[in-house]
Formats: structure tokens, C-alpha cells, sequence
């Protein structure tokens, strides 16, 4: 018997723009309070030579995170992905979305527990 894939989402961290539409999306989705959600998007700020600085920012799921397991199981996306408006996460099978990530340094590949 054939093994069911396992699905995962692909954050591109070269193109987030710390828009937090993710978060928002993951909220509404789950009519959660402020403050909770399936994913967060970091800030992080790099001090560069000549007061000059680097700010990127990274989507990252949560412990909360279930890849919106009631959409995806309607053949939807999860709402983090349908209202990234960058379109720098995406959903897939692991064994796909690794093939997409080769020869790219700044992506991430998380898949849930």
C-alpha cells in the first residue's frame, strides 16, 4: 500500500514583505483572539558597516498551525497561502515543494508535528 504524502508549506523569505496579511488570514479563519494565531512573521534588524541596516522579515508557523486542515481537506489552500499577498508561501506535498527549494538559500520547508 502506497504511503499518503505528506503536506508542508514553503516560506520564500526573499520576498516577504512584513505585510502580516498571514497572520490575519490564520485569525479570521479560526475566529481567534489578538494575539493568536497559526503563524507569526518575525522581524529581524542586522546592524550593517556604515550605519546602514538589513531588516528582513520571516513568516513562521506556530504550534497552532494545522496547515487549515478543514480547507485543504475541500481542495483549498490554507488561508496563510490564498491572502499571502507576496505570494511567498506556498502549500504542497514535502516531496514537491523540497524539489522547488534546491539551488534557493533563503527558503524554508515546515511541515506540522
Amino acid at each position: 500500500m502506497a504511503e499518503r504524502p505528506q503536506y508542508g508549506l514553503l516560506i520564500d523569505y526573499e520576498y516577504c514583505t512584513g505585510c502580516h496579511t498571514c497572520v490575519v488570514a490564520c485569525s479570521q479563519e479560526y475566529n481567534w483572539e489578538a494575539g493568536m494565531s497559526g503563524i507569526r512573521v518575525l522581524e529581524v534588524v542586522e546592524n550593517l558597516p556604515n550605519d546602514k541596516a538589513y531588516l528582513a522579515f520571516l513568516p513562521f508557523p506556530t504550534e497552532l498551525c494545522i496547515l487549515c486542515r478543514p480547507r485543504t481537506k475541500k481542495g483549498l489552500e490554507p488561508a496563510c497561502v490564498k491572502h499571502c499577498m507576496a505570494s511567498c508561501i506556498k502549500y504542497g506535498t514535502i516531496e514537491d515543494l523540497s524539489e522547488e527549494m534546491k539551488g534557493k538559500a533563503r527558503m524554508v520547508l515546515w511541515k506540522p508535528r
